[in-house]
């Protein structure tokens, strides 16, 4: 599949998970797994939701349309995704709204060897 560029490139489950993150806006995911370059979201991955306190409250604008073009963040974690057979994504860091980091585990390839 080719680099998605907008929400009309994603899968569902990629749909399902860019919504997930703009609700979550400021947090974290724990344990989402990876199979054959899919976000596995049966079981639903851990949400931990960062809350700070005598701050600014902010929101990610909530798109009026179900179409629109993806931010770089979104698009770079899909491609990553995409090119992983198997493995966890132990910790996926939210901020706005967005990807910020994460640390993989990867699974052994093909070959019996660790991917990287």
């Amino acid at each position: 599949m080719s680099k998605p560029t907008s929400t009309h490139d994603l899968r569902p489950t990629e749909r399902a998970f860019v919504t997930a993150m703009q609700r979550l806006c400021f947090g974290r995911f724990e344990s989402l797994g990876i199979e054959r370059g899919e976000l596995v979201l049966d079981p639903w991955p851990t949400m931990v939701r960062s809350v700070k306190f005598a701050g600014e409250e902010s929101t990610v604008p909530r798109m009026s349309s179900d179409e629109f073009t993806l931010k770089r963040q979104v698009i770079e974690l899909f491609e990553y995704v995409r090119a992983v057979e198997s493995g966890e994504i132990c910790c996926l860091e939210i901020r706005h709204g967005l990807p910020f980091s994460m640390e993989v585990k990867h699974g052994p390839s093909v070959s019996g060897g660790e991917r990287g």
